[in-house]
């Protein structure tokens, strides 16, 4: 029996959003637990550290650079945003002395939940829904009968698509935040 999309895709997708959120929180616990709470200032550098050497992708993806392979690098990119995001969440921890760190992470999981849209849901959505089609045809069933029958994951394919077309300025945005964040950190250290 085939699964709906929504099953097969958004469900795992919820799942790996959960499991960032979720060691994020294990880890500030046990940093808390063993009075190593100074640790989760540090995470905030190299978060952003890693995430920085994530956007290698975006800049081959920009041809800035030629060297590596888009494929790998986007999955790198994929991975270390994702490291570097819990890594980000540790460092803010449940502290609301501020306002700018707090917007800078709400950009965070945005930008993070847009991410895992892009890698989890809509390639593998839109080849399923091909697929999906191709086998309505394929059993003697016209092609406006196969969209009827499709109806439901065809929108969802739409809506993914939709929200990756945002990606990029949730990223910008992100950035200006954290770059606000960390010039502000500098200003007022002292």
């Amino acid at each position: 029996m085939k699964q709906p999309l929504l099953v097969k895709y958004v469900l795992p997708f919820f799942q790996w959003y959960a499991l960032m959120i979720f060691l994020a929180i294990a880890i500030d616990y046990f940093l808390h637990r063993f009075q190593l709470v100074s640790v989760g200032r540090y995470l905030g550098f190299t978060g952003t550290f890693v995430i920085v050497i994530s956007f290698i992708y975006s800049l081959r993806k920009r041809k800035i650079i030629e060297s590596g392979s888009p494929k790998q690098l986007l999955a790198l990119h994929e991975y270390l945003a994702w490291i570097g995001s819990i890594m980000l969440l540790v460092h803010a921890g449940i502290h609301f002395n501020a306002v700018l760190p707090w917007l800078a992470i709400l950009m965070l999981l945005i930008a993070v939940a847009s991410g895992l849209v892009g890698k989890f849901l809509l390639k593998k959505a839109s080849e399923t829904l091909k697929e999906k089609r191709q086998t309505l045809i394929n059993t003697g069933i016209s092609t406006e009968d196969a969209d009827k029958k499709l109806f439901f994951d065809s929108i969802t394919v739409d809506l993914m698509k939709k929200w990756r077309v945002v990606h990029l300025p949730i990223t910008l945005i992100l950035g200006l935040l954290a770059l606000m964040h960390i010039i502000t950190i500098v200003m007022f250290s002292k």
